[in-house]
């Protein structure tokens, strides 16, 4: 038998699930109470400090760790695995996904005092479009067989797009006024110039308007739509359980309000995630063709999860050494430069000594 061959393939073949009505409904409430628990933490408006967006971080890390462990527990350790790699998945993605809120947040802005509203009404609108993707993944798996075929294909065409803009050295730049979703909800509000505070609407000459905080939370939750697009099928690609699929998702969405301030600082260090990323859903891409393939020609070869999560950690671990000696690398040249600039230069201070003569 090839290494590559599960025991089991018969295992992911279409929906099993290890979840139970009961255990659907406490998550989903779950989820709900942390969503409400993070708006009343965030309902007055305050700038974010390091020290609690580390807090916060940590302990939204902790949940799903904590929670895998009961995974593995009562449901063996080839489930554990499978809901640990599609977690790390996520998690990825999701730091990924902070680029692009950082540049919407930045071209729209917004002040930093409101910056954890509009990330977690992000949040909040991504686990509901998350859910909904996963409903229609759910469907399509049971009811067509080529579904996988699909995963796979859209998860190498993102995987191509993704390497493409990795290498491109161009500056990414947002134009709020060019977003198509600003456009439309500009034909029919009119749009204040500034924030109001927490406030996404108020009244102007007698008429409905938008603050510019609706329109930045209309941003981010059509850029979720297209997260979702990717996010889905990636972690559709190591388990066909709906249940672990949402709950890796919904897990590593949670916390991305706390890890935005944690990492808005070293996300600009991280110059090769691009490139591991592509990898990643590259690789993924793969497994789901050979998923189908397999379910067509049996002799076709799968790849294990326990593989998935040795390549998904190991392409992690070296993108962020690569990133971080290439960005060294980068600021020592910054520094070797602005030295070189300023070679000849007399500084017209006199010293000490002369001062005193």
């Amino acid at each position: 038998m090839s290494p590559l061959v599960l025991e089991t393939p018969a295992a992911d073949a279409g929906l099993h699930t290890i979840a139970t009505p009961a255990l659907w409904i406490g998550t989903i409430l779950a989820v709900i109470g942390l969503l409400v628990f993070d708006f009343i933490v965030t309902r007055k408006p305050h700038e974010v400090s390091f020290k609690e967006a580390l807090g916060w971080t940590a302990f939204y890390i902790a949940i799903p760790i904590a929670f895998g462990g009961w995974v593995w527990a009562a449901h063996g350790s080839d489930i554990g695995v499978k809901y640990y790699t599609g977690y790390i998945v996520e998690k990825s993605l999701s730091v990924d996904n902070l680029f692009v809120f950082i540049l919407i947040l930045g071209a729209f802005a917004v002040p930093r005092v409101l910056q954890q509203r509009v990330l977690l009404i992000g949040v909040a609108g991504a686990i509901v479009l998350r859910g909904l993707f996963i409903a229609l993944g759910a469907g399509l798996i049971a009811t067509f067989d080529w579904t996988f075929l699909l995963f796979g294909a859209i998860l190498l065409a993102t995987a191509i797009k993704v390497f493409r803009d990795a290498r491109s050295e161009e500056d990414e730049e947002i134009d709020p006024e060019q977003m198509r979703i600003v456009k439309v909800m500009s034909r029919f509000f009119p749009v204040t110039g500034e924030y109001e505070g927490t406030r996404a609407t108020v009244i102007r000459n007698g008429r409905r308007a938008l603050t510019p905080l609706a329109m930045v939370m209309a941003a981010i939750i059509f850029t979720d739509i297209v997260f979702a697009v990717d996010s889905v099928p990636a972690v559709y690609g190591i388990t066909a359980d709906p249940y672990l699929v949402f709950a890796t998702n919904a897990f590593a969405l949670l916390g991305l309000r706390a890890l935005y301030f944690v990492l808005e600082g070293a996300l600009s260090k991280l110059v090769h995630l691009g490139y591991g990323l592509s990898v990643i859903l590259g690789f993924i891409g793969v497994k789901l063709v050979l998923h189908w393939a397999h379910g067509v020609w049996p002799g076709v070869p799968t790849v294990p999860t326990t593989l998935s999560l040795v390549v998904i950690v190991g392409v992690l671990a070296i993108t962020t050494v690569t990133s971080l000696r290439a960005s060294k690398r980068i600021e020592e040249g910054e520094a070797a430069a602005a030295q070189a600039a300023h070679a000849g230069f007399i500084d017209p201070t006199p010293a000490p000594d002369d001062r005193a003569s």
